[in-house]
């Protein structure tokens, strides 16, 4: 490929599509020529959306490919260009219809497999059933099931952010890019919220305290925890299958005595620390209706929410709360 220079400007020429470098501006370049190609695993609003973001970052044309449901409502993709020796990218947001969105993932990822792409990536944002990460009782690890799909499918690499648990990583096969969104938040507080100085930050729960522990180191601030509340949460769930039993003999020995396990009682939810006269700003994962308790009686709130999937009703609940509020 030549190469011609004119002074501060240069510009690589080649016999179809060009990379044209000027003063830092980049053009679409060459896809057959990048390596590497991005297709999106589905075709709600959200994931084309983000999918043409990322090939305009990257000056790389959208790979073409048609993902639709049967009349028989099985689900079918088409490649429509060759994807040989390449890897392959697969922007995958995960919709309300979250087994839907796996099974387009799957069926996507094997169909490249089928293609002879060298290495396929799968980019999901919020990787579905991480909340399945732990045995519950009689229950089963999901999420373990899941990561075994996409290496059976044959995905070499998944790129995710903020996952429920870190351990989630050992689950698979093959490497996995936990990325965090934490820097991207801390910079957005410092920079949106003027007095944010005067800030505390809050856990939604003790489980959710270590996270929010980072954020109040970053910037310097006190941290303060929700505790309490009729609900338990997934991380203080008791295993059901676990000794001792809630009955005193146990079936088949009759001799055998064990002490009881005391049921949990939680009590009405408070916060541990001091949030009087502060911004408090609440970190979480998911919204819940657990921090709407906090919107009643605290003047100014932030909700710093890593992943926005969550059920509409719970985000009017929260938002309806916010607003009734005879502080604001």
């Amino acid at each position: 490929m030549p190469i011609r220079r004119f002074g501060a400007h240069r510009s690589l020429v080649s016999s179809s599509k060009t990379l044209q470098l000027s003063y830092g501006f980049t053009k679409k370049m060459n896809v057959s020529r990048s390596g590497y190609r991005v297709f999106s695993a589905n075709s709600t609003p959200a994931s084309t959306e983000l999918a043409k973001k990322i090939t305009e970052r990257l000056g790389v044309e959208l790979g073409k490919s048609v993902v639709f449901q049967e009349s028989n409502s099985e689900t079918k993709v088409d490649l429509k260009e060759s994807v040989r020796g390449q890897d392959v990218f697969i922007i995958q947001t995960i919709p309300r219809d979250v087994n839907t969105a796996i099974m387009e993932l799957l069926v996507m990822t094997y169909a490249l497999k089928s293609a002879c792409a060298r290495n396929i990536i799968g980019v999901i944002p919020y990787f579905p059933y991480s909340k399945q990460c732990k045995l519950r009782k009689r229950g089963s690890v999901v999420c373990k099931l899941l990561a075994s799909m996409l290496a059976k499918a044959g995905a070499s690499h998944v790129i995710t952010m903020d996952l429920h648990q870190k351990e989630i990583q050992g689950f698979f096969s093959f490497p996995v890019d936990n990325l965090r969104a934490s820097p991207f938040l801390i910079q957005y507080i410092q920079e949106e919220i003027p007095d944010y100085r005067n800030a505390v930050i809050v856990a939604k729960s003790p489980s959710a305290a270590k996270r929010a522990q980072s954020f109040a180191e970053r910037l310097r601030l006190g941290l303060a925890v929700m505790h309490g509340d009729a609900h338990h949460s997934e991380s203080d769930m008791t295993d059901g299958r676990n000794s001792p039993p809630s009955t005193r003999t146990t079936a088949g020995h009759t001799g055998l005595e064990l002490p009881l396990m005391m049921a949990k009682e939680k009590p009405p939810i408070n916060v541990v620390g001091d949030v009087g006269g502060r911004i408090a700003i609440v970190v979480v994962r998911f919204a819940c209706n657990r921090i709407s308790g906090l919107f009643m009686w605290h003047q100014f709130m932030f909700l710093v929410l890593i992943h926005m999937h969550v059920k509409t009703k719970t985000v009017n609940l929260t938002l309806e709360l916010r607003w009734d509020c005879p502080f604001r």
